[in-house]
């Protein structure tokens, strides 16, 4: 008796790439719209005083960093309310600011505040103090013992 023949090699039918490619698409829209739609609405620029002054419309209500110099401070330790001018030596604007103030902040300190403009104050959320860069590391214990009694 004699095996019968082999049946032949089943037909695979192929499934179109298309549907998984559109897929991947959309998906890859989506993400890229809700990272990018929403970028320009939460960015943060940051300014000189002279820049806010040339391009006024174009910042106008929108959260910004601004920084400068620090001028004519009036601050009530009672309130926590401060005010202060920041200047970049081309324009300057007057900054409301309520909170806490680091022992660095003082006039003719660098500094960048973040906020909004409010007609022509801007109003201040956070402070950032600039300071000095040098730093000395005391060579000897009466060194020490001096900048420590400097920092009193």
């Amino acid at each position: 008796m004699s095996l019968p023949a082999p049946l032949p090699q089943a037909r695979r039918r192929r499934r179109s790439p298309l549907p998984a490619l559109l897929g991947v698409v959309a998906l890859a829209s989506l993400t890229a719209f809700i990272a990018f739609g929403n970028l320009g609405k939460s960015l943060e620029y940051f300014v000189t005083p002279t820049e806010y002054l040339q391009q006024r419309a174009e910042y106008e209500g929108r959260p910004l960093r601004i920084g400068g110099l620090v001028r004519a401070v009036r601050y009530d330790p009672q309130t926590l309310d401060l005010r202060f001018d920041v200047t970049d030596g081309g324009a300057t604007f007057p900054v409301q600011y309520r909170g806490a103030v680091s022992d660095l902040f003082k006039e003719n300190q660098g500094v960048v505040v973040r906020g909004e403009f409010e007609g022509n104050t801007f109003h201040a959320s956070e402070l950032v103090v600039k300071h000095s860069e040098e730093y000395h590391v005391p060579k000897t214990q009466g060194e020490l013992k001096d900048m420590l009694r400097q920092s009193e």
